[in-house]
């Protein structure tokens, strides 16, 4: 999803349910979207885009941390996805396009030539730096064989993810979305981060402009919170001080 004050903590995962919303206080703080083997980068991009986008206008994040997990990536020796590398690093391009504070950090990875491409190209995409496709020599340049490239293709499982699917499972995400934004007791108003300054001179104000308004109202003592002794001294000798 501290910088700000007040944070709203989204999970964006790949789980067997999407109404896995969160419980109790914790409700629709949780948005998980279940995808089927095979999906590709322009079913994957499109459903990623729709749904970041409307989180982040719901829960209006101070900051956000991106795990850029690699196992989603085709060819994974654990994954079943055919995302390449493009797709997979368009999807940093569009979370860094919010620009909010944003922590990147790595994540799961099988096949470590492919970790090692993905981790390289994300972070040229957060450096503004394209790099060369072609890998140069190193001393772990035997990985990379046969063709030495830093780009990965798309992989040839096959998509379960149907376009009524994939529509089912949007629709879905978007409707938790509307019920935290009609929640009673949720109210969702940007905050500025922690670290955040004020650009003033303490000493150049007025002394008497110093404490605001509402914090001068704070210290106002109710009437029936004084107690009936004339004076302190009678009110501590009744309390036997």
């Amino acid at each position: 999803m501290g910088i700000c004050s007040f944070l709203e903590q989204v999970t964006l995962r790949v789980v067997c349910h999407s109404k896995e919303i969160g419980e109790r206080e914790g409700k629709y703080y949780a948005i998980n979207v279940p995808l089927k083997d095979g999906i590709d980068d322009a079913s994957f991009t499109r459903l990623f885009k729709t749904i970041i986008a409307k989180v982040v206008e719901t829960y209006l994040p101070g900051v956000i941390v991106l795990q850029c997990g690699a196992d989603s990536l085709a060819g994974d020796r654990l994954g079943c996805f055919n995302l390449s590398i493009e797709g997979h690093s368009e999807c940093v391009k569009f979370v860094k396009k919010f620009n909010l504070p944003l922590l990147v950090t790595g994540g799961g990875g099988y096949t470590k030539e492919n970790v090692a491409r993905c981790w390289t190209v994300e972070t040229g995409v957060l450096l503004d730096t394209e790099l060369p496709n072609e890998i140069p020599d190193n001393e772990y340049i035997k990985y990379f064989s046969p063709d030495y490239t830093l780009k990965t293709q798309n992989g040839n499982i096959e998509n379960l993810n149907s376009k009524s699917y994939l529509s089912t499972i949007k629709v879905q995400v978007l409707e938790s979305l509307r019920c935290i934004q009609h929640a009673p007791s949720v109210q969702m108003q940007e905050v500025p981060p922690d670290f955040y300054i004020p650009d003033f001179d303490e000493d150049e104000q007025n002394p008497d402009e110093r404490v605001g308004q509402h914090t001068q109202d704070k210290q106002i003592q109710r009437d029936d919170e004084y107690y009936d002794g004339d004076n302190d001294n009678d009110h501590n000798m009744d309390d036997g001080l």
